[in-house]
């Protein structure tokens, strides 16, 4: 290829040999794409380390002998040296695909951390992996962001290597995005702090292609860590945004699409979203959240996968655009299947530890949440009112009930009203819960904002039986996925019946009395 006059960078995307046209090149800033025998150029003034492609619909590209997809290339001159950088796509039919995303992992050999990835997490995926396949997906991973744990990077010697050397059992294509603990805490500034990351990972955003879905993965996360320095942990702060570079390249990504109607997926850390009440409204998070959703202006089908909160929730901020705030793999940091503690995996809003599988087909598509060691018929888990009535005797022996009051709300009182609390982890506002006293007689359902249960007693009363105090930000947190109905018998079975958005049913027949334990399901 001929240098042209303001390019610093040409290249070819080809398959098998021959070009292949359309392709979305990139170095972070300057978007383009390929002509008709695949070449590009870009008048890339190299300030992002990389030129990446979109990978399109129907190619993957190999991830050698890791789980990461090849669709990047690091610089190796300034932008006063052309550089020629290739890139070689395998064709594939990923028309039917499965992403599974998967959020908040916090490996830091700690907890018993890795013990639980191995032994809960890497079996549950790949047995998901399997089913799939079996169907004829193409299965991806999709990470949602804290793969890592900053605080440990050195304390424990444990980084993105570490993560990736257990990580890479799970045998799929795995696509990253950037947490704030993803940031190396010794460095007080953004873009060097992200270097760790794009030494392991790739690029901190960027976008790709499955069938006919476009993905796009943003880093939300602005780091500050003031007193960060070689050797010195600063204070981990971040700003929650998107800074301008990022919303300048998005849209000239989305530029590239042009078929609006199409699905999108926007993954990125942070939510975009506060938790919604049970009136079903939210509050905006992010510093330019209004900016952000500009940028999809048009277009029809966009669905935004978020972490970071530990807890789940989905949100429709329109009818175009719903985000999907998608529990934690570490659940509340491995702390309440700790060795001694617990023994479940249990999220601050009582979801189970889990991941969210997206299968789609051509443009259609369905999602859910996945709880790590349960089928995928286990939506939600119901409580016998009459029976929470949480106690030291009860749930923690070693404190007191008043310490233990700070944390339990209306549950340090007996309840007698025969009442039925659901929590259904995955519901929006498309769900449908229905209670039926022995079997057939309806009951009035409410929707309330409420702390589940029994994270209650596998977190907060364990930490206090420990003699500790529990971490604020891993406490039980309201949550509006939880439905109460009151019963006429206080020991007569209620039929629960859940109805997700796509049609599918979830039962259970609940027979009481029902205990509250740390094992109940």
């Amino acid at each position: 290829m001929p240098d042209v006059a303001g390019m610093t960078v040409k290249g070819r995307v080809t398959c098998a040999g021959a070009g292949v046209p359309g392709v979305v090149v990139s170095d972070g800033v300057a978007v383009t794409t390929t002509g008709k025998d695949g070449s590009y150029y870009l008048p890339s003034a190299k300030t992002k380390k990389f030129v990446f492609i979109s990978v399109p619909g129907g190619y993957e590209v190999s991830a050698g002998n890791t789980i990461l997809p090849v669709f990047y290339q690091a610089f190796g001159a300034d932008a006063s040296v052309v550089e020629t950088i290739n890139f070689t796509v395998t064709k594939t039919d990923n028309d039917k695909h499965v992403v599974l995303a998967i959020g908040d992992l916090h490996l830091a050999n700690r907890n018993d951390d890795i013990a639980q990835f191995q032994n809960g997490f890497l079996p549950d995926a790949k047995a998901t992996i399997d089913r799939y396949r079996q169907q004829g997906y193409k299965v991806y991973g999709l990470t949602l962001g804290d793969m890592t744990w900053d605080a440990y990077w050195y304390a424990n010697k444990y980084s993105f290597a570490e993560y990736l050397s257990v990580m890479k059992n799970i045998n799929i294509p795995v696509f990253h995005t950037m947490g704030n603990h993803d940031n190396d805490p010794y460095v007080a500034a953004d873009w060097p702090a992200e270097a760790a990351f794009r030494a392991s990972l790739g690029p901190t955003y960027y976008s790709f292609n499955l069938g006919k879905v476009h993905y796009v993965v943003l880093d939300n996360i602005e780091y500050v860590n003031k007193g960060g320095a070689q050797g010195t942990l600063g204070d981990r702060s971040y700003n929650e945004t998107i800074v301008a570079d990022q919303l300048a390249w998005l849209k000239k990504d989305l530029a590239t699409l042009s078929d609006k109607s199409a699905p999108v997926v926007l993954a990125m850390h942070i939510h975009l979203n506060g938790n919604p009440s049970a009136s079903e409204t939210a509050a905006l998070n992010l510093t330019n959240a209004s900016a952000l959703i500009d940028c999809f202006s048009g277009f029809s089908n966009v669905n935004v996968l978020t972490g970071h909160t530990h807890i789940c929730y989905a949100y429709e901020n329109s009818p175009t655009l719903m985000e999907h705030n998608s529990g934690a793999v570490c659940a509340t940091w491995w702390w309440t299947g700790k060795s001694g503690y617990a023994g479940n995996q249990i999220c601050k809003d009582g979801a189970p530890g889990g991941y969210a599988i997206w299968k789609f087909n051509n443009t259609g598509y369905q999602w859910l949440y996945k709880a790590i060691g349960y089928e995928e018929q286990y939506q939600f888990r119901a409580y016998d009112m009459n029976l929470v009535h949480i106690t030291a005797a009860n749930y923690a022996p070693k404190t007191t009930d008043a310490l233990l009051a700070d944390y339990v709300d209306a549950y340090a009182v007996k309840n007698t009203g025969n009442e039925i609390l659901v929590n259904v982890w995955g519901y929006d506002k498309r769900w449908k819960v229905e209670l039926f006293e022995n079997g057939t007689m309806p009951l009035a359902v409410t929707r309330v904002k409420v702390k589940d249960p029994l994270h209650i007693i596998s977190y907060e009363a364990l930490r206090l039986n420990a003699g500790a105090t529990p971490t604020s930000d891993f406490c039980t947190t309201t949550s509006a996925h939880l439905f109460k109905a009151a019963a006429v018998s206080p020991t007569s079975p209620v039929l629960i019946k859940v109805t997700d958005r796509f049609g599918n049913v979830y039962t259970e027949t609940m027979t009481r009395p029902k205990a509250l334990t740390v094992s109940m399901k």
